[in-house]
Order: C-alpha cells, then structure tokens, then sequence
C-alpha cells in the first residue's frame, strides 16, 4: 500500500484525523521538552545529580504505574475519553506549574511525579487508533494506517529541533520550552475535550472487558507476554544508547563536534520519517518479526560503525541504514505488543512502558559496563549484539506468521 492510500483512510474518519493530529502534536511537545531537560534541571535550577538521578528512577516507576493501570482502566471500562482528558489535564498542569511558578522544587515535583502520569497518552493514543482502525477490512491496511500515526509522531522531531536549535542561539532562554509546550498540551487537552468520541458512542465497537486489575496483571505478567516484552526491550535500548553516545562519539572524534552531532541526528530522523512512509508498502506482506529482525540489524549496522567511523567520511551513510532500521523498530513493537493482549487495546499498549523502562535500564548497565572497560566502540558494540540477540530471540519465541 503507498504512503498516499494509507493516509486516505485517515482523512476520511474524524476519529483517526484527531488521532493524527494529537500524534503530531504530542511529537512536537516531545521534541520541545525531552531535549532540555536535564540541562534545564541541573544548569537552571542546580538541581544536584543526586537528586535529579533519583528524580528519574522516581518518573520511571511513575509513568510505568499509570500507562499499566490507566490502560487495565481503560479496557475494563471502555472508559477512554476519561483517560485523555485526564492525561491531557496533567500535562497541560504540569507545563503550567514550569510556566508560571518555575523553582527547582517545582522542578522536581513536575518531572519526578506530575508530568510522568502523562506518559500514559502515547500508548492511550495507540489504543485509540487501533481500535479506530478496526473496521477496515484489510489487515495490511491497518497496519498501514498505525505506521502513518506513528510517523506523525516523528515528523515535528526533523522540524522542532532545528528551530529550538536556532532560536536558543539566538539566546531564547532554555526555559522557554515550558510556556510552549504549555500551550501544546492545552490545545491536546481541548481537542480532546471536543472531539474525542464520547464512551459508548464510538463507530466502532467498544466492549468493556470486565477484567479486574489482579486478572489484568496475571496476564501482563504471563511469562510468554513478558519474555517478548523484554526481548523488544533489547531491541529499543539500541535507540536508547544511540541517543547517550551520539553526542560523546563526536565530541571524541577529530575534526566533529556539536554542530556534526545536530547534523547527525537530524539527518537520521528527517530520513525516519521518509523510511516510516515507505514501510506502507511492507507491512502486512512480510512477518512482522522478520520484519523487527531486518530493522534491528540496519540500526545495529549504524549503532555499531558510528563510534569507529566517526572521523571519517563514511560516517555520513550510517543515518540511512540508522533511519531504515528506526523506521521499523520505532513502528512495529507497538502494533505487535497490542496483540499479545488480543482484543485489550490499552493493557497491550500500556506494554509500551514496561518495554521502555527494561530498554532504558539495560542500555544504562551497557554504557555504565562498558564504557569502564573499554569506552565508547566497546558499548555500541555490545549494544548491537544485545539488540541482534534480541531480536533472534523474539523470532525464536515467536516462530508463526505475524
């Protein structure tokens, strides 16, 4: 399927248009806020490492406690404007507080306890589309359609980046991004308030499971559904530790610096977003966890070659093969850790933060470990091994057709 004929089905369901443009939307929050963080916490408000370290272990539990519980909710009730409002609603208080009464306390309680419950949205939103999609015929337009929303999450990132690169060299404070990102999630919030289709009234059959939350975590915590959660993991804390050495390896490497870093990396996700469109015309044909071992390898091509070929010219191919495997492994876990729940939208995305939180600390113990042994090629080396290995246990454990 084009990238055109997948976009099709979108602007012809006004539920699928809201779901688009919250996605670009939230990409743009996204890019605007994730950047700046540490830098706003500790060289802004002087934040200690100490406290802004365990901040992060404390956001970490947070956001993976409601994306789970929000997500039980949300299938046990069929209850799902509430949970985007509610997301929403925090995000856009969150932003407010930074807004119009920053400190470094503020700070703290923002990003350790107020904004991480809004984490929950991305899979929510996931949830919300795949159920939108339910009534195409096609299973390959479905999964089409789902690959478009997730690269209008990515887009905002090759366009917000280089104009929050500018503008703060231009010397915009760093604090700025909180009035923006404000105003961002209040424009979310009041969408969501208007046009999120009320409960029971969707186009589309919505059945409250009726699963209690102990039933829910029996399944969440099955063996075989938390084995291929963490194998996915695996995989993500590539992307992971790409982001913790991109900037290192070209701080290291002669003649690079930050400005070859910004190139870099925005050459990498302008090209994501052109690689998630073509990827329309692959998915629903090939085995999806072919599919995820195919992309694991590209991206561990580059995760791999980027700390030894930094100095050289090559360097500058590593983002095609960075982009095409980003393409799928940023699009692809989503859909298929949705169906390991079956017909449990928001359990099987609230997934997403248990894969998150297993990539985010396996990448940290990999950098931590290897870079005291050996430095940066010895951890991007790993890394990808780690990844690869990974994905060949996810094609092992699940060897059917997907």
């Amino acid at each position: 399927m084009s990238p055109l004929a997948a976009i099709r089905p979108i602007l012809q369901s006004p539920p699928l248009i809201l779901a688009a443009v919250l996605m670009t939307l939230y990409g743009a929050y996204g890019a605007s806020m994730l950047p700046y963080v540490s830098a706003i916490g500790v060289n802004g408000f002087g934040v200690p490492h100490g406290v802004f370290s365990v901040m992060l272990i404390v956001a970490a539990m947070v956001s993976v406690t409601a994306s789970v519980s929000l997500g039980i909710h949300a299938d046990r009730t069929a209850r799902r404007r509430g949970v985007a409002l509610v997301t929403t609603g925090v995000m856009t208080a969150g932003a407010g507080v930074m807004t119009f009464a920053p400190s470094a306390p503020a700070f703290v309680l923002v990003h350790g306890l107020i904004l991480p419950l809004s984490n929950a949205l991305f899979g929510h939103l996931f949830a919300f589309a795949r159920l939108a999609v339910s009534r195409l015929p096609d299973p390959a337009e479905r999964l089409a359609v789902q690959t478009v929303l997730r690269a209008l999450y990515a887009l905002p990132w090759v366009i917000v980046l280089p104009v929050w690169a500018v503008a703060i060299a231009a010397g915009t404070p760093l604090d700025t991004i909180y009035p923006v990102c404000f105003g961002l999630a209040a424009a979310m919030l009041a969408m969501s308030a208007l046009w999120w289709p009320r409960d029971g009234h969707t186009p589309w059959e919505d059945v409250p499971s009726g699963i209690g939350i102990r039933q829910s975590l029996r399944e969440i915590g099955d063996f075989g559904v938390v084995a291929r959660v963490m194998a996915l993991g695996g995989i993500s804390s590539a992307a992971t530790l790409y982001l913790v050495l991109l900037g290192l390896v070209f701080a290291e490497a002669p003649g690079r610096g930050d400005s070859a870093t910004a190139l870099y990396s925005g050459m990498v996700a302008g090209l994501e977003v052109i690689f998630m469109l073509a990827l329309t015309r692959i998915v629903g044909r090939v085995s999806q966890v072919r599919l995820i071992l195919t992309g694991t390898a590209l991206y561990c091509v580059h995760l791999a070659g980027m700390p030894f070929l930094a100095p050289y010219g090559l360097v500058w191919l590593l983002p095609v093969a960075a982009a095409a495997g980003g393409a799928i492994i940023f699009t692809q876990p989503m859909a298929y850790m949705q169906e390991l729940l079956g017909n449990r939208p928001g359990a099987g995305a609230s997934l997403f933060a248990l894969m998150k939180l297993f990539s985010e600390g396996l990448s940290a113990a990999v950098f931590a470990l290897c870079t005291g042994i050996a430095g940066y090629g010895l951890a991007a080396v790993t890394g990808a091994t780690v990844a690869i290995g990974s994905a060949l246990a996810l094609v092992f454990m699940d060897r059917r057709v997907r």
